[in-house]
């Protein structure tokens, strides 16, 4: 089976106090290994912290934080947003107006606009993400997708990758940027520096480095005029026009109607 190495998508982080957990070794996962063990890294992170949540980041009162997310210094999480189970968000991350985030990595500066959805995703540093974005984890081929057991598997230049898990979204590499109205996953590895225009729909494969990804349908936009409406008279009745006057004594007067 081909091997996927984190490093060649993602940067570990390098300032703030992860630089100090198993999070530092990111880049040397294998991304089996990785989601296999990633809970107990998280586990280990936290004990080794000296607070989850450092006293630099910006927390809106209305955003939701649980228990066990780890929040670096300078990062914004906006209004009406969620950061759920397990999730690590790095030094300047910015997390936009209503997203949700669970289970997921997003690298230092990682921008996620707003009204994005990512379950069991890592996002590389400097990654921008815009409006209207969702990275599935499950497979809508389970027979029940509240108990996934279809295992995520992905397409590459060297056979198909085993992922070892029902439940997996994508690794989105370094400086990755993205349009609007976006839907990946389940399954997607991304390389650094791709792009991927509005509307596109991807899962199940893996993207190199310096990728432009489009939906042609999307491009193909035809523009022309209208045809004027031409406003539709009704049609003038046709009144006959009395006789001009002959020579000659005037026509007898109309009697009267009888009444």
């Amino acid at each position: 089976m081909p091997t996927l190495r984190l490093g060649d998508f993602l940067t570990a982080p390098t300032c703030g106090t992860l630089a100090n957990t198993p999070y530092e070794h990111l880049e040397e996962a294998e991304l089996t290994a990785f989601l296999r063990s990633w809970e107990s890294w998280h586990h280990q992170a936290l004990a080794r912290l000296p607070q989850r949540i450092h006293p630099t980041a910006r927390i809106h009162p209305t955003a939701i934080i649980g228990d066990d997310v780890i929040v670096g210094p300078h990062v914004r999480v906006w209004e009406f947003s969620t950061v759920r189970a397990g999730s690590v968000l790095c030094a300047g991350v910015s997390v936009g107006f209503n997203c949700e985030v669970t289970r997921s990595f997003l690298g230092e500066r990682a921008i996620l606009g707003h009204r994005i959805g990512i379950s069991r995703t890592l996002v590389g540093a400097d990654a921008h993400l815009s409006a209207n974005l969702t990275v599935a984890a499950i497979s809508m081929w389970s027979p029940h997708m509240s108990r996934p057991e279809r295992e995520i598997v992905l397409r590459t230049p060297s056979g198909l990758y085993r992922c070892g898990t029902p439940q997996f979204g994508a690794v989105i590499g370094d400086r990755v940027q993205t349009g609007n109205s976006i839907s990946l996953g389940p399954g997607l590895a991304v390389g650094r520096d791709c792009r991927i225009a509005s509307g596109v729909t991807l899962a199940g494969r893996t993207l190199p480095d310096h990728s432009i990804v489009s939906a042609p349908h999307t491009g193909d936009v035809h523009v022309r005029q209208r045809a004027r409406a031409q406003r539709q008279m009704p049609p003038l009745l046709s009144v006959p026009s009395a006789p001009a006057a002959a020579d000659g004594p005037p026509a007898p007067a109309r009697p009267p109607d009888p009444g």
